[in-house]
């Protein structure tokens, strides 16, 4: 990866609408070598995909938490299934696996409280291996889709 190749992503990062034609304009390739690249960053993994960045409020899901995950059992085969059945949730937005404790942290967006309470109750405190559960609300978000440091 090269100068180019960042200037590319970088470009990218803020629009990811922009045209081949408009992306080469930009980085100041002619449009041929711009599309070889774009190719190849979205082929090496690179570039995962492309999508819209909703406005969670906007869609009517204005209640976020996040919520701190301590297991009681940490073998091959429950943190397997715990973290497969964190996929099947969509309300979960990220989970992370962390060193030390608390073991994951998951952030969750719902309509309102009561439909987190159902969630927490009925879902997330029935997950294979979950020792405690304690969740925090998110007041305000201060960096939210940050663009990766090229």
């Amino acid at each position: 990866m090269d100068d180019v190749d960042r200037k590319i992503l970088a470009e990218l990062q803020n629009d990811g609408r922009l045209t081949v034609t408009e992306l080469a304009a930009r980085v100041r390739l002619s449009l041929s070598p711009c599309h070889r690249r774009l190719r190849e960053l979205e082929r090496s993994g690179a570039i995962r995909g492309y999508r819209a960045i909703l406005d969670a409020r906007a869609v009517g899901l204005s209640f976020e938490a996040l919520v701190f995950v301590t297991m009681r059992q940490e073998d091959r085969d429950t943190v397997s299934a715990f973290e497969q059945a964190l996929t099947e949730i969509p309300e979960i937005l990220q989970a992370e696996r962390l060193f030390g404790d608390p073991d994951y942290l998951v952030r969750i967006v719902s309509r309102d409280l009561p439909a987190f309470q159902r969630l927490y109750d009925d879902k997330l405190a029935t997950l294979p291996g979950v020792q405690r559960l304690s969740s925090t609300l998110v007041m305000k978000h201060v960096v939210n889709e940050g663009a990766l440091p090229l």
